[in-house]
């Protein structure tokens, strides 16, 4: 039976560079199963997304990262793509936002090089996640454990590697944003 998100608000933060398949398909499952999404970015207008390394579609942007607040949403989604993480890892708002949402409780989906944005955030430490191989170092200089596994949850926290691991990914960010936050999630 699918999960039903209906009267939950999701934002999806990403910017120029996002990966659009890890866009696309978590955003269309969250949707699908009755939330609102806000797609939130660094600036106004739309947000360039990438195949890899050639550009892709454009999706508008519903509000900028420097106005949103952890506050007005169930949960929070992460796309890859390599320079989407890296260029909001930089903006200090992003990094707040981001890590409003881990102390909180609320739930976070993030896949591939989506989690360069919670090591910047510092909120992985004694925290497990997977991600694309490449992050292994930056993980657990952060104080992470990083392992690989198609989808893994940790307080919250749901990581999945890469593309191919979208299916289990969506199902599981689904299922977490259907229970929403839980007490032993909370920040010490």
């Amino acid at each position: 039976m699918a999960q039903d998100l209906t009267g939950k608000r999701i934002a999806f933060l990403q910017t120029e560079g996002v990966e659009q398949v890890e866009l696309e398909q978590p955003l269309r499952a969250v949707r699908d199963a009755g939330a609102e999404v806000d797609l939130i970015d660094l600036e106004e207008g739309e947000t360039q997304a990438f195949n890899h390394l050639d550009k892709a579609d454009t999706f508008p942007v519903d509000r900028t990262v420097h106005e949103a607040r952890a506050d007005d949403y169930d949960g929070l989604v992460l796309p890859g793509g390599v320079a989407n993480p890296d260029r909001l890892r930089t903006d200090p708002d992003a990094v707040r936002f981001v890590r409003d949402f881990v102390e909180s409780g609320k739930p976070v989906g993030v896949i591939c090089h989506g989690p360069w944005t919670l090591v910047e955030a510092g909120v992985l430490r004694g925290r497990t996640i997977t991600s694309w191989p490449s992050l292994r170092t930056d993980v657990e200089n952060a104080g992470g454990t990083w392992v690989d596994e198609q989808v893994h949850v940790d307080q919250g926290i749901v990581s999945s590697r890469k593309p191919d691991d979208l299916p289990a990914f969506c199902a599981k960010v689904v299922e977490e944003l259907a229970e929403g936050v839980h007490a032993q999630r909370r920040a010490a």
